[in-house]
């Protein structure tokens, strides 16, 4: 099968090493997540986000054509969702108060009378 970069697959982890993690696509085609695309966060132990047997979709970031490889991501189809959310947050939307818990109780009505207004859009 021919990959694009860019396209989304499906594959089984086959083996697990402490740079990254291996796996094999549908078509039996073999890939590499490095460590750096298994989460946006540090990766300490690529165990603690993958097991091996595991069915996981990622992204293909290269392909080799020559060796039939493929690098792919993780965190790629991970991160969508969370950069969603977090563009969607509008920095400086709360007005400038001392931090504490104070503040944090004299502000919670507020918060959640927003927040319920926002979930009926």
């Amino acid at each position: 099968m021919q990959y694009k970069i860019g396209q989304i697959v499906e594959g089984v982890i086959t083996g697990i090493q402490p740079y990254g993690a291996f796996i094999i696509l549908e078509d039996k085609t073999p890939g590499l997540i490095h460590i750096s695309e298994i989460s946006e966060g540090f990766v300490k132990n690529v165990e603690n986000f993958v097991k091996i047997s595991d069915k996981v979709k990622v992204k293909i970031i290269d392909y080799d054509e020559k060796n039939n490889q493929a690098r792919l991501s993780l965190k790629a189809i991970n991160s969508n969702s969370f950069r969603k959310e977090r563009k969607s947050l509008k920095y400086g939307s709360l007005p400038p108060m001392k931090i504490g818990f104070k503040s944090i109780k004299n502000s919670m009505d507020k918060w959640i009378k927003e927040a319920k207004e926002k979930k009926e859009i």
